[in-house]
């Protein structure tokens, strides 16, 4: 099986594609799978559902082992996809206690890092984009006319039902 990462893949029902395109996508696609939920407060303030998880975000675990817990985000691993929390973390036969790597999408931000002044600008990007609904504000706008000119279309395209040709 080739390991080269391929651009005009969509999808594949079988886990082994769908592990193959993970494991061999270039750094910035990687990037996405990074991303985690916002909590519902955080959502409405920021006008998008999910983020990317950067080092220093609070979280709080919704699913797995360590479901419940809260804490700090430690370290990012890119490349393996995985997060580390200050909370969750075990200890060995050796008695060294480690940090246990987490899928971020198994995580609920409750507070974002708000150091990063790229990241800032983002969100208020986001922001200017949405209205309180969370649909963007073209998508509204396209929803509310495209009934008017659905009928305005169908009236023009109807032909005459008793329409003879006379020889």
């Amino acid at each position: 099986m080739k390991s080269v990462f391929s651009k005009s893949w969509k999808s594949s029902v079988q886990p082994r594609k769908q592990r193959k395109y993970v494991y061999n996508a270039p750094a910035h696609v990687k990037g996405v799978f990074l991303s985690a939920p916002l909590s519902k407060s955080l959502r409405a303030e920021f006008g998008t559902r999910s983020v990317r998880v950067v080092k220093g975000d609070k979280v709080k675990v919704i699913r797995g082992n360590f479901a419940g817990i809260s804490g700090d985000v430690l370290r990012v691993d890119a490349k393996k996809g995985k997060i580390f929390i200050q909370e969750a973390s075990r200890k060995k036969v050796a008695g060294a206690e480690i940090q246990v790597p987490l899928v971020p999408s198994n995580v609920l931000i409750v507070e974002p890092e708000t150091k990063d002044s790229k990241r800032m600008t983002a969100f208020k990007r986001k922001k200017s984009k949405t209205v309180s609904g969370g649909k963007p504000v073209a998508e509204k706008a396209k929803v509310a006319q495209a009934p008017k000119e659905e009928k305005a279309q169908s009236k023009s395209n109807e032909k005459p039902a008793a329409v003879s040709k006379k020889e």
